[in-house]
């Protein structure tokens, strides 16, 4: 969420992983981005799940999607400025996880993931958006280029774009294809550029002129396959990535948030 102090502002952080003996969790947390510090509880969704998605407007978070370990349908939303347990907004026409959003203040878009079936076949280039102020379905927007998961999302208030993405077995390296939407239209993604390197399972962020994207895996089956990389585009230009710095570690299922000034990656 964005004040008028531009420099403030909530991220908050839903469902996931804790670990192997626990696969998934309802728990929803919160930080103030202008400031530094641990995160602090915020409350549950009303499902437990990992590869959740989400987006959000200046007052409204959604969660959507995920697995434990079925693929889910359900869609939550939350009050930003508030804390308190997610309540229901809709579901989806299928189950999906790894759906991955950006949004404007109006709109959120979802793309890729895995829908229910073996894979890779399950794996998915639908998109399909949904008006954050009110309740109800997901519709049909398009498609991206391929069947993917794991991409990285970040938008400005009028396009958004996909990064990355993983999409076959073994060797199932990280594609380092960027494609991008009119957030108010309807239609299939188009080819922004390339990633600095390519990879899955990062992190995306965005201003209203830079999207910033890191961390994430390029599926060399090796133990040094995570990486600690950022790289970062003009969101109103298309082209390939330029090298913005690293993460403090190398970071692989991690998401990515913003108050348009600071981002932070969790």
């Amino acid at each position: 969420t964005v004040t008028r102090d531009s420099r403030s502002g909530r991220a908050v952080f839903g469902g996931g992983r804790i670990s192997p003996s626990v696969g998934a969790s309802n728990i929803i947390c919160f930080a103030n981005i202008a400031t530094t510090g641990n995160a602090q509880d915020f409350g549950d969704l009303t499902y437990e799940a990992r590869g959740v998605g989400s987006c959000s407007s200046s007052t409204r978070g959604i969660f959507l999607g995920g697995a434990d370990p079925a693929l889910q349908t359900e869609i939550d939303f939350v009050t930003i400025s508030t804390t308190g347990n997610a309540q229901v907004f809709s579901t989806l026409a299928s189950a999906r996880r790894n759906f991955e959003g950006f949004s404007n203040q109006t709109r959120g878009v979802f793309g890729a993931g895995q829908q229910p079936g073996s894979f890779p076949a399950a794996l998915t280039s639908e998109m399909q958006y949904l008006t954050i102020a009110s309740t109800g379905s997901a519709i049909e927007f398009g498609n991206l280029s391929r069947d993917t998961l794991f991409v990285m999302p970040a938008a400005s208030s009028t396009r958004g774009i996909f990064a990355g993405g993983y999409d076959g077995p073994s060797p199932a390296n990280g594609v380092d294809t960027m494609e991008f939407i009119t957030i108010a239209s309807t239609g299939n993604a188009v080819d922004f550029g390339n990633l600095f390197t390519g990879r899955y399972s990062g992190g995306g962020t965005s201003s209203e002129t830079r999207a910033v994207f890191a961390g994430g895996a390029d599926g060399s089956a090796t133990p040094g396959d995570m990486k600690d990389v950022i790289d970062y585009v003009t969101i109103s230009s298309k082209g390939n990535a330029i090298d913005f710095g690293n993460l403090l570690a190398v970071n692989e299922n991690i998401r990515g948030t913003s108050n348009k000034i600071r981002g932070l990656f969790a």
